[in-house]
């Protein structure tokens, strides 16, 4: 969820929203495994980059549809949410695969810490390998944000698009860099979800949006755009994943995480509104 999270969080900056990230997720991931699988390979490395490329093209459709064609942030996510899912199943299929089909790169990558500790009875526990992607994911964003161009162009674009457009931004190279950014984050999440389940499903992550979404509003992003931190936005993804957990653990029915998510959602999206009203003297 955090490295979604961030992606998301850059599309909110500038004044957009993406809600096809999962479907361009679960893409990467089982396009990749089916060229694996297909072709006899076994490189966790090539998985990687079949996924993110997938990821990155997907990505610039979206570019394309925002910018080019005029459509809504949001109304084009969420066709290509269901285009991109459609497209996966109709042409690439509908087979999962299970631990013993998978290479076994894919199960050895998930296994791996890089701070590994070993109970009494045997069991190893750790720190996975995982956390390394999340932190060059994290430095990443915050290198563009605060020291390119390009960084100062999604704050820019965020505050105000004609404002940007006359101070001399190229606002499809800023979108097409947002959107492929998004795509190619979902690609890096893709992989490393088949690598903690051991299981790749063309329907496993789409649906989950909501809460990635969440993350990032309750973390302090404004909807709006131009406005938002790295920090609120990791902050955000533990407050949702707390919470989902201590739900599951007092035996909580599934339908209530979504009711609540949606719920604080409305209520950080109201705070931040009338905050912003109120530093305007409008309240």
């Amino acid at each position: 969820m955090a490295i979604l999270a961030l992606g998301v969080f850059v599309v909110l900056l500038s004044g957009g929203i993406d809600v096809s990230f999962g479907a361009v997720a679960i893409a990467g991931q089982y396009v990749a495994v089916n060229i694996l699988v297909g072709f006899g390979l076994d490189s966790i490395v090539l998985a990687f980059l079949i996924s993110c490329l997938v990821g990155i093209f997907l990505g610039s459709i979206n570019a394309f549809l925002i910018h080019y064609l005029k459509i809504p942030t949001f109304i084009a996510t969420l066709g290509t949410l269901n285009a991109f899912h459609g497209a996966l199943l109709a042409f690439v299929g509908t087979q999962a695969f299970n631990p013993g089909q998978l290479p076994k790169s894919i199960q050895t990558f998930g296994l791996f810490k890089i701070i590994a500790i070993n109970r009494a009875d045997g069991t190893t526990y750790g720190l996975s390998v995982y956390i390394l992607f999340l932190i060059a994911a994290i430095l990443i964003v915050w290198f563009i944000l605060r020291f390119t161009l390009i960084g100062r162009g999604i704050y820019a674009l965020g505050g105000n698009r004609d404002s940007a457009l006359r101070s001399g931004f190229n606002i499809w190279k800023i979108q097409l860099f947002i959107y492929c950014l998004v795509g190619f984050f979902a690609g890096i999440m893709g992989v490393m979800n088949v690598s903690t389940i051991y299981y790749s499903n063309p329907s496993s992550i789409v649906g989950g949006e909501l809460a990635v979404i969440g993350a990032v509003v309750i973390g302090g992003a404004r909807i709006t755009g131009g406005s938002g931190t790295i920090f609120g936005t990791m902050l955000g993804v533990v407050l949702i994943n707390l919470l989902k957990k201590n739900l599951i653990l007092m035996g909580v029915p599934a339908f209530w995480e979504q009711f609540l998510i949606g719920l604080i959602i409305i209520i950080a999206i109201s705070a931040t509104y009338y905050r912003t009203k109120s530093k305007m003297g409008k309240v």
